[in-house]
């Protein structure tokens, strides 16, 4: 006892800060998130969040000395706090800012065993917090969401350590049936996320205030976090960043340029990121509630972003959120379907079947709220592509192509311009009558039937065109064939001389 009374003398005489500073806690987050991957983004601010862990004297709980335990900074006395029910109203939000403040203290999860009790007591407090954002009758104060935000921040702002498993997508591997990477902290984490949800959703957060708080910075990092290998963490993103987009309409247009930068690099420069399928379910329903007619910033967006987003190998990761962002914006405005059509032809696979596959189902989407006028605009270069597709050494890229003329809206198109298409198509039908692929060769031949009926005397200058043209292409080849020929004899007789 008299060692410990001449240790704190001996402490307030050298006039020591209690507390941790900004620098050491940030340098004890480095260490600790070695577990998890680095963003680049979070990069220069990672130490940001500590800067708020200074702790008013009256808090007795986080007025004692601190030790350094297992890499993090614990307090000696690390005991959970009064519950929020045995304490009066009065004193229930001082209590929250106390256990709020308890909870920026971060521990290494890389080692089950390390601080068992500390790390339970903070889940559980955590839990309580969350509890309580819930139950909240009244308008949260602005030091309350100070020390929230600051809390959060110190928790999920963390590094990202590169995983050998992201350098198969540069080799354009398939991902889709590797196991992703659980972040070991997630337990933990999951409480964090969940508080946040709650507290950005909640009435009671007023979004006038909490703006000062929840700012560029916090949106940087946190879209930053996007990339994570935990796709249990993506989702949770995911939701928080449609409440904040829908709370803090001030911070619109910088979460959409942000968006836009990431998507920028991914195409252009890495094609490696974890979360575009995420960003793309998020501007779905941001594109869904555009208001008429759209801005010319909303079409730059689609020009630019998303009819690029087909070009990377990895497409089939986010493609559908990709299409159905697409087929929004056709519903919208269907004088755009022109440059959609035209923009998939521009990144059409040549060698990728499977690529293929999926640009044709997003094609048939497309195509069922393209109206006649825009139609016209580009059925001669589609239907060249489509023409390509129907005699595609894949039976599978084929077969999807012939069934678009089961979708009774495409089929209508076709037919009332049916005089341009099918003389751009009837090779390839022609060809594929005699498909060893039994389920291509019915579909070319329902197909064909549906021309021939409809329009018998085009169908009958169409096949003779064919004839014609095959005749001249089989003429062309004996050709060929008769001067290799000379030539091979001619050979033959200059090497024996």
């Amino acid at each position: 006892m008299l060692k410990q009374i001449l240790g704190k003398i001996k402490h307030s005489k050298s006039g020591g800060d209690p507390n941790p500073s900004s620098s050491s806690l940030a340098t004890s987050k480095r260490n600790d998130g070695a577990h998890s991957r680095f963003s680049t983004v979070v990069d220069d601010a990672v130490s940001a969040p500590y800067s708020g862990l200074s702790i008013d004297s009256e808090d007795k709980y986080l007025r004692d000395k601190n030790s350094v335990w297992n890499g993090n900074i614990v307090s000696a006395s690390y005991d959970a706090l009064p519950s929020f029910k045995d304490v009066p109203i009065s004193e229930k939000q001082h209590l929250f800012i106390k256990k709020v403040k308890m909870c920026c203290v971060v521990f290494d999860f890389t080692d089950p065993t390390k601080n068992f009790k500390e790390k339970d007591i903070k889940r559980q407090t955590l839990l309580e917090l969350v509890e309580y954002i819930t139950s909240a009758n009244g308008k949260f104060p602005e030091n309350m969401m100070q020390e929230v935000v600051k809390m959060v921040s110190a928790n999920i702002f963390r590094e990202f350590i590169p995983q050998p498993r992201e350098n198969k997508l540069i080799n354009g591997l398939d991902l889709e049936d590797e196991e992703p990477a659980m972040d070991p902290t997630w337990p933990h984490l999951q409480a964090v996320y969940e508080f946040l949800l709650r507290f950005v959703a909640s009435p009671e957060t007023d979004a006038k205030i909490a703006k000062r708080y929840i700012d560029h910075s916090f949106i940087l990092k946190l879209l930053a976090l996007f990339d994570s290998e935990d796709p249990r963490e993506r989702e949770y993103l995911k939701t928080i960043l449609h409440r904040i987009y829908g709370k803090f309409m001030v911070h619109r247009p910088f979460i959409r340029k942000t968006i836009n930068n990431i998507f920028h690099q991914f195409i252009f420069e890495t094609e490696k990121h974890n979360g575009i399928a995420e960003f793309l379910e998020v501007l779905g329903s941001i594109i869904n509630g555009y208001a008429l007619p759209l801005k010319e910033e909303h079409k730059l967006f689609l020009v630019r972003i998303l009819i690029p987003l087909h070009k990377p190998k990895c497409l089939a990761t986010y493609h559908q959120q990709l299409s159905y962002c697409i087929t929004q914006y056709v519903e919208k405005d269907c004088k755009l379907a022109d440059i959609i059509i035209r923009g998939l032809i521009k990144y059409w696979p040549v060698t990728n079947s499977s690529k293929e596959v999926l640009f044709l189902n997003e094609l048939e989407e497309v195509l069922e709220a393209t109206q006649g006028p825009e139609f016209q605009r580009c059925m001669v270069p589609l239907f060249q592509q489509i023409s390509r597709s129907l005699n595609s050494m894949h039976f599978q890229v084929a077969e999807r192509a012939l069934f678009l003329w089961n979708n009774e809206h495409i089929e209508n198109l076709i037919k009332q311009n049916r005089k341009v298409i099918l003389p751009i198509i009837f090779p390839a039908i022609e060809r594929n009558a005699k498909h060893w692929n039994q389920a291509v060769h019915s579909l070319s031949l329902n197909v064909r039937k549906i021309f021939y009926d409809l329009d018998p005397d085009l169908f009958k200058a169409c096949q003779l065109k064919f004839q014609e043209d095959e005749a001249k292409e089989n003429e062309i080849k004996q050709r060929r064939e008769t001067i290799w020929k000379r030539l091979e004899e001619l050979a033959a007789k200059t090497s024996n001389n």
